[in-house]
């Protein structure tokens, strides 16, 4: 197979264009210079000794600086970017998104560049031996595209390579394009210091081959066009920034997509704009969780420090809540506390033991211990957990899963599809015997089982008609890792946990780089590649489908740098690029839920590309095209776009940073927003930008927030004094019920509803979209499957459920025994336990709530009228505020759209003189915890008698519809009332209409 590239790209034209476009202007030269008499030595000895005097060639630029400053600055109008006040540098960046090309547009640059304006040496420097190897694989597989879009011009290209100093001198002395690949570090060590010359790198260092000259004046000398690929690794350090500079650039242009230091940005295709065209592959995350695995102690060490007396541990452990439901939660221990005590563990009877005996903070043997248990846990370590290879094997059992389910969508088109596998430690995958022999690791022993486990499915008959189930999988894999250099004790080199820079890595890029193209054919057996996590960077291919990190460690990989290896639209069996996200989907097996993963990506981006989601700056409608004529136009321009900015600020549709207002979202979306006169004409375009900017997220926004105030007129009015006298007592509760009844319906509840089941794998799968508001997640499927584990201890079953219910031993053990279903207890104890002990205490409530009684404790206990006045309440403008003339308050903060349809109606009825939305401190006792009851109304109809109300609002008026907890508050509540006398009636209501009946 021959990867095919298409030179009629627009967005990669529009990044070329924007560097040539630098040296608009520029004439068409070279400049000349003597290199360094040579002296020549012939086998034959006929030119031995004689020198030869050599021409050398190099670039010249013939533009004043304010030619190029107005360059750049007509190159950063159209591509709508912020615009150099000044031509501080000849630095100039262009950013990327992973996956679209940028080494072909680089590469592609250099010809444009040789074309426009005769320049012939250019040097690539990176930061790492992965992007050194997959350069020089770019520069092969497009030699011959180049050659034929450029009328075949000559070109050299070649790896730097301190034992071939010949290549910089002919990198010197051509006159044709000239390409040297280099890594940062072959030039980076001591070159201005005279007394490190010995540690100097080689091309710092005078040499007899360049007849004592440094191979580094050669390049200086040529006046080079300098690429930086990936600059946030190469030239974040004042020496790296020395070492190119020691290079004497005529300019230096940086790729990449996540630029640290953006000097004169001219072209910018980011994450977003690469997802909304298309030019990338859509992503879905799946992730693996563990579900009702809570029966064993969970404790897992994330943190110590000294700094402070005491020293302290964070350690993460499951814990009980206030509700029964366990939950993983982060607690800050210190020597001598005890882990089942509440405030951590919430009493948890399997953390008995585990009491704190020493924090040790020595760095790189950080740990924690415990006074009666033998664990000594290590940073980043976890006791209790699920058996991690059980959870690595269900990974790789999905991975095969999502690679089947594709194949059989795209083989048919002629798409191959491949599977990326990243492990930390090689030995998980490949080692060797004493013999020499290979032995496969666990993960190639998982792979094979649930590979032929996933082959034996009907649904996938198609793929392996013919084949024998039995050996499908022996070709179908295959691991690419770093070879030390090192041999065994029989001389045959072996696998080595790779850190990914050394030269002993090479080995692993060399493979699979030179595999690229057979990876992709269908006469290749490989489909699944299994390579060192450190091995990350530097190497992708356009059919990898599926990705998936099984980390040993808890070393995490960027979500940038994991979805970058798999993000390039596909290619066919013809090397052509099959585009659209029907096709073009990348799975990412994910170690944690996919919201995780969506959340930790959008920081992500926003960190390292400088992406403000839902933010408007300043020179963001620069560029909308204004048409002249039928042949030409020009832009809005950077004054223009400020003066939009400001009326949107002074509008309140944005803040003083540029943060997207709800206003604005709300006149985008009803096609309501107004814009200065002369710019009416070009709404539609204005509009459009905006609306990819806003973003459809709804966050209340910090801004919005606002204090309410008093309303006096009502607070201070003798109607509320009256009102408030009726409902501000207190009251107080006894209740009565059968024990026998209680123990019958308990036991038939758990017989009829108690669901147990084993410890779960949960596989959930979702959708990313990616836009100006941000990274969301949807999800698409979700699965489960059994998780078999049962090394674990029965707890205390009656003692647990007598401390959660306080009800006797003998009462727990009629309504276990006489349930049925104490067998349900081996297969998930804390499950068992969990819903028992639900179903007991809400039976218990509802016993309690048919036989309580209430009665007002006396006139001296109640909610005092000034708590309104010292309790602040806050609400959200446009979000769950209404202005109020009639309630105690300016404005109504409302919890629904039922409670902002019931104020509206009270606004505008004239029969409601005024009310209150009862704060949150206005609580009744209940068995079942406080009730906060909605409203108090004051109605006057028809200049009758005032009738005093406290409202309760529901959707729905049917108990079935209330969840029982609910419906019993409200019971109570009605009871609280009711002993306060005749005077307030208490009411449920759907709706104001039906309220309105209760008084007509």
């Amino acid at each position: 197979m021959k990867l095919q590239f298409n030179p009629n790209l627009e967005y990669q034209k529009d990044a070329i264009d924007a560097i040539t476009g630098i040296f608009d202007g520029q004439e068409i030269c070279q400049t000349n210079f003597t290199v360094v008499p040579m002296k020549v030595y012939e086998d034959s000895h006929l030119f031995e000794g004689q020198e030869m005097n050599q021409l050398g060639y190099g670039n010249r630029l013939r533009l004043l600086d304010e030619d190029i400053h107005k360059n750049i600055r007509n190159i950063q109008l159209k591509n709508g970017l912020a615009p150099s006040e000044s031509l501080s540098s000849m630095d100039f960046t262009v950013e990327m998104e992973t996956g679209t090309g940028k080494t072909y547009v680089y590469l592609r640059s250099v010809f444009e560049m040789n074309r426009l304006y005769g320049f012939t040496k250019f040097i690539i420097v990176v930061p790492s031996i992965a992007i050194k190897e997959g350069v020089y694989k770019s520069l092969q597989i497009t030699a011959d595209h180049f050659k034929e879009l450029y009328e075949n011009v000559p070109f050299d290209y070649f790896v730097y390579d301190s034992s071939k100093l010949s290549d910089v001198r002919s990198f010197a002395t051509s006159p044709d394009i000239q390409i040297m690949v280099i890594n940062i570090d072959a030039f980076r060590k001591s070159f201005s210091d005279p007394e490190k010359e010995n540690t100097a790198n080689i091309i710092h260092r005078a040499h007899d081959r360049m007849t004592g000259a440094k191979p580094i004046e050669y390049i200086q000398e040529t006046n080079p066009i300098v690429i930086v690929d990936e600059p946030q690794s190469v030239d974040t350090t004042a020496k790296s920034k020395d070492a190119i500079a020691s290079l004497n650039p005529l300019c230096t242009l940086r790729y990449s997509a996540t630029h640290i230091d953006k000097h004169h940005m001219l072209y910018k295709l980011d994450s977003v704009d690469a997802y909304e065209q298309k030019l990338v592959k859509q992503i879905e995350v799946a992730g693996i969780e563990v579900k009702d695995g809570h029966n064993k102690a969970y404790i897992k060490l994330l943190s110590v420090d000294n700094k402070k007396s005491p020293i302290t541990a964070k350690v993460e452990i499951d814990s009980r809540n206030a509700s029964g439901a366990i939950k993983r939660k982060t607690v800050t221990v210190t020597s001598g506390d005890d882990l089942l005590e509440k405030k951590f563990s919430g009493g948890r009877e399997i953390y008995d033991g585990f009491i704190i005996e020493e924090i040790y903070c020595e760095k790189g043997y950080e740990s924690i211990s415990f006074t009666s248990k033998q664990e000594v846990l290590k940073l980043g370590e976890a006791i209790g957990e699920v058996d991690p290879d059980e959870y690595k094997r269900l990974q790789i059992r999905k991975t095969i899963e999502e690679h089947l389910d594709k194949e059989m969508r795209l083989r048919p088109q002629g798409i191959k599809v491949l599977s990326l596998f990243f492990i930390d430690k090689v030995a998980n995958y490949r080692s060797y015997d004493e013999d020499g022999n290979p032995v496969k690791g666990k993960f190639a022993l998982m792979f094979e089982e649930e590979y032929a486990r996933a082959v034996r499915k009907p649904k996938y008959h198609t793929l392996f008609d013919g084949a024998d189930l039995e050996t499908v999988a022996e070709g179908v894999h295959n691991g690419y890792f770093a070879i030390d250099k090192k041999k065994d004790s029989k001389g045959d080199e072996i696998f080595k946990d790779s850190s990914g820079k050394t030269a002993a890595d090479e080995s692993a890029y060399n493979l699979i780089m030179k595999e690229k193209e057979k990876l992709l054919s269908f006469d290749s057996k490989l489909k699944f590649i299994f390579s060192h996590s450190a091995l990350k960077e530097g190497w992708d291919n356009p059919n990898v489908f599926q990705i998936c990190t099984l980390n040993e460690t808890n070393s995490v990989i960027k979500k940038r740098q994991e979805i970058g290896r798999g993000l390039r639209i596909a290619v066919n069996q013809e090397g052509e690029r099959v585009h659209g996200f029907e096709v073009n989907t990348l799975t990412v097996m994910a170690n944690e839920s996919y919201e995780e993963f969506a959340e930790a990506l959008q920081k992500e981006i926003e960190q390292e590309e400088g992406i403000k989601f839902g933010v408007v700056e300043e020179h963001l409608f620069a560029n909308i095209v204004i048409p002249i004529d039928d042949h030409t136009h020009e832009y809005l321009g950077v004054d223009a776009s400020r003066e939009l900015w400001n009326y949107l600020k002074d509008e309140g549709h944005i803040d003083s940073r540029g943060k997207v207002q709800d206003s604005l979202k709300n006149a985008l979306k009803t096609g309501t927003l107004q814009l200065p006169d002369e710019y009416q004409e070009h709404s539609p375009q204005i509009n459009a930008v905006l609306k990819k900017v806003a973003g459809n997220l709804n966050i209340k926004n910090h801004d919005d927030k606002k204090k309410v105030t008093l309303n006096k007129a009502v607070f201070l009015s003798p109607e509320f004094k009256e009102l408030w006298d009726r409902i501000k007592f207190r009251t107080t509760f006894r209740v009565d019920f059968d024990v026998d009844d209680l123990v019958s319906k308990c036991a038939e509840e758990i017989k009829n509803n108690l669901q147990v089941g084993k410890a779960r794998f949960i596989y959930r799968k979702a959708k990313a979209e990616i836009d100006r508001g941000g990274v969301h997640a949807e999800q698409v499927q979700e699965t489960a499957s059994v998780y078999e584990a049962r090394s674990f201890e029965l707890p205390d079953l009656i003692t647990y459920l007598q401390n959660e219910t306080n009800l006797t031993r003998r009462t727990i053990v009629r309504i276990i025994n006489d349930s049925g279903k104490l067998e349900s207890f081996k297969n998930n104890p804390q499950k068992f336990i969990e819903q028992v002990a639900e179903i007991i205490k809400k039976q218990m409530r509802l016993f309690v709530v048919d036989g309580i009684k209430y009665h007002k404790i006396g006139d001296e206990h109640f909610f005092a009228q000034e708590l309104f006045e010292e309790n602040e309440l806050f609400g959200y403008l446009q979000k769950n505020m209404l202005e109020s003339q009639k309630s105690v308050f300016d404005h109504v903060v409302y919890d629904s759209d039922v409670e902002l349809q019931f104020a509206s109606s009270f606004e505008r009825s004239d029969d409601i003189k005024l009310y209150a939305k009862l704060p949150d401190w206005f609580k009744i006792d209940t068995p079942l915890g406080t009730y906060n009851p909605d409203w108090a109304v004051l109605v006057e109809a028809d200049g009758r008698e005032k009738l005093y109300f406290v409202v309760e609002t529901k959707g729905s008026l049917f108990t079935d519809a209330l969840r029982p907890t609910e419906q019993a508050k409200i019971d109570c509540g009605k009871a609280h009332f009711k002993a306060l006398g005749d005077d307030v009636e208490f009411t449920v209501s759907n709706g104001f209409e039906h309220f309105s009946g209760k008084y007509v």
